[in-house]
């Protein structure tokens, strides 16, 4: 429709030009620099039109090259971004060797070759093609220097899941070199640690996390609780470290009774009994009730049991129907030879909630009373609690008489 149009209009145009110039044709002289030139008007018309068609002609050449380098560049855009699609459609369906040659073919060609290579490694890595994978990686960087981090991220990230875990922390230490405290780099530190069960390395990165990695609270405080409880149990933590790991921890987290514990723990084995019975002692007191704790407490070699005793009686005062603060009772009690107190106390603690530990403890005080009768059933009520009733065992067959007569 357009080019109808103008087509009608050059036709219009041209019948009207005709129509004065047969009439008068016209005279046109030119001197320039001494020559003259002289033509009628059609004839200028027609050099002017032809030198118009040569610039044209010569412009269009000119930059030929440079068109049909960006149409090919065009084609090949189109191209590598059909195969990118195609090559992710391949991945996410499962299918990671067809996904990965796509990939990797349509990376030469792209504008942005660093994501078909990245993918591609992700895709080998699927198929345990390590090798591959990190051919792949060292493309991605060559391709795109500027995304160094990038790629050694993503090159950490799979050598942790592939438990290269050497590896992995070398890539983390290169990332480290370059930025100190990079956020994804020290969530991926201390996921290494995690799996590797470096307790005190995860402890020690732990104020960097807090303040540089943008972890969400809870799994804040569950990496803070893996790393401070099992560094705590270590028998090789000394005094200096446990008390810099405390001091380190967050407010809240020093009123949690799993940390509380561990640090009890950890301060028996160091041999700080005294110390370790007032911070239980305090902690009690000022800040949440725990009933292992007050076990723990039961439990202190070398320290006074009378003080001890005095001390679980008058929280019985205000909790006397506390099954684990009746067994601490019991417990310090046998200790100082308060045999019918003992019982009394364990007796209750039986009544209010049953427990191996306390039926252990009260069969040994009912032995050494010389109660056998009740000391074998509260073995057998405690053994119960642990495996079973003894109704769920396989019946024992009675020796037969041939076996008898083959014994030496």
């Amino acid at each position: 429709m357009r080019v109808g149009l103008v087509v009608l209009v050059a036709l219009l145009a041209g019948a009207f030009g005709a129509h004065f110039l047969l009439e008068d044709r016209g005279y046109v002289l030119i001197r320039f620099l001494g020559y003259t030139v002289e033509a009628s008007v059609p004839v200028l018309a027609m050099v002017l039109l032809v030198l118009y068609v040569l610039v044209r002609l010569l412009a269009w050449a000119w930059s030929a090259p440079r068109r049909l380098g960006e149409a090919v560049g065009r084609y090949q855009e189109r191209r590598s971004g059909n195969r990118f699609t195609r090559g992710l459609i391949a991945y996410a369906e499962g299918q990671w060797g067809r996904g990965e040659r796509i990939l990797a073919r349509g990376g030469g060609g792209s504008d942005a070759p660093l994501i078909h290579y990245l993918t591609a490694a992700r895709a080998a890595q699927l198929q345990g093609a390590y090798e591959r994978r990190d051919r792949w990686l060292k493309l991605a960087y060559e391709s795109t220097p500027k995304a160094a981090t990038a790629v050694l991220l993503t090159q950490a990230e799979l050598q942790l899941a592939h438990e290269q875990f050497e590896e992995a922390l070398a890539t983390l230490r290169r990332i480290e070199e370059r930025h100190a405290n990079h956020p994804q780099a020290l969530s991926l530190m201390a996921k290494l640690h995690e799996r590797r069960g470096d307790w005190q390395a995860l402890a020690a990165l732990l104020p960097r996390l807090r303040s540089h990695a943008r972890l969400d609270e809870q799994r804040m405080a569950s990496l803070t609780r893996t790393a401070v409880g099992r560094l705590l149990g270590l028998a090789t933590l000394d005094g200096d470290a446990l008390e810099r790991t405390w001091r380190d921890l967050p407010k809240a987290l020093q009123q949690e009774p799993e940390l509380v514990r561990a640090r009890a723990r950890a301060l028996l084995r160091l041999g700080l009994v005294e110390r370790c019975e007032e911070e239980i002692r305090k902690h009690l007191i000022r800040q949440a009730w725990d009933g292992e704790l007050v076990l723990l407490y039961s439990e202190l070699d070398g320290v006074d049991a009378e003080r001890r005793l005095r001390q679980v009686e008058k929280w019985l005062e205000k909790r006397p129907e506390d099954a684990e603060l009746l067994l601490a009772a019991g417990r310090l009690a046998i200790a100082n030879e308060l045999w019918g107190k003992a019982r009394s106390y364990l007796e209750t603690s039986l009544e209010l909630k049953p427990r191996a530990d306390a039926y252990q403890v009260y069969g040994r005080l009912m032995a050494h009373l010389g109660d056998a009768d009740l000391a074998a059933e509260a073995f057998r009520s405690g053994l119960s609690l642990v495996a079973g009733p003894a109704g769920d065992l396989p019946a024992l067959a009675a020796p037969s008489s041939a076996g008898e007569s083959d014994a030496p």
